[in-house]
């Protein structure tokens, strides 16, 4: 039986991840807020708000869990000659507000969308706060692909990624893994199983096993020079 969260009381705790559903896989708790302490309480214990239009708040915890260490990226020789030759440039946190509409853009493959308004302001909060970041890739001055998510100590929470162009958000999330390795993080959260950050090094482990390591990780502080906003060719 699903737990339901009071809209008014952001410190209420959510229910114990164990207690999620089989199926629909990972679902815990419905209702509640989106105000900043209950977002940052929800990552914290390995949960995210999920949920279409004309629906409630959707709280999430699957399991098993896709998740990437940074040191287990693979790029493939194809999105390397990609990113080499197709005179992309990427950046972080300089559009984030553009990067979270283009995610919330309709898929070919899917009908509406779940970022909401709600939940685009939500997030664009917590970027406010330093928080939420996002990660782009340009081409000829046009924002072509990218990715945004949550940052808690040394793990990257990964939520939504889009492009414009063949390959863009691939060709993000290179970039964004790379520099998140180089500024210490352990732990890129993937959340569930794709096909295309499988074959970029992602795999899945016991939910059980991630909750360990955002223990330790999300403990762990984030290091000073991370999230220096910047603009590279590299």
């Amino acid at each position: 039986m699903l737990i339901t969260l009071n809209p008014h009381d952001r410190n209420q705790p959510f229910p114990d991840v164990s207690l999620a559903l089989n199926e629909p896989n990972g679902l815990l708790a419905v209702g509640g807020c989106l105000s900043p302490r209950r977002l940052v309480n929800a990552y914290r214990q390995g949960i995210f708000p999920w949920y279409g239009e004309d629906e409630p708040i959707l709280w999430w915890s699957p399991d098993p869990r896709l998740v990437l260490f940074p040191e287990n990226l693979h790029v493939s020789r194809s999105l390397q000659k990609t990113m080499k030759g197709k005179g992309f440039s990427y950046s972080f946190d300089t559009c984030f507000e553009q990067v979270i509409d283009a995610c919330a853009e309709p898929r070919a493959y899917a009908d509406g969308t779940w970022i909401s308004p709600e939940i685009k302001r939500a997030y664009c909060k917590l970027h406010t706060l330093g928080l939420a970041h996002s990660f782009e890739t340009w081409s000829e001055g046009a924002l072509v692909g990218g990715l945004y998510g949550m940052s808690l100590g040394r793990v990257f929470f990964g939520e939504s990624m889009f492009h414009r162009s063949s390959n863009a958000s691939k060709a993000a999330f290179a970039f964004a893994v790379r520099h998140l390795q180089l500024w210490g993080y352990r732990l890129i959260d993937c959340q569930v199983h794709t096909g295309h950050l499988t074959s970029m090094g992602a795999g899945e482990i016991p939910r059980q096993a991630f909750m360990d390591l955002l223990d330790v990780y999300c403990e762990l502080p984030p290091s000073a020079s991370a999230w220096r906003t910047e603009r590279t060719n590299a």
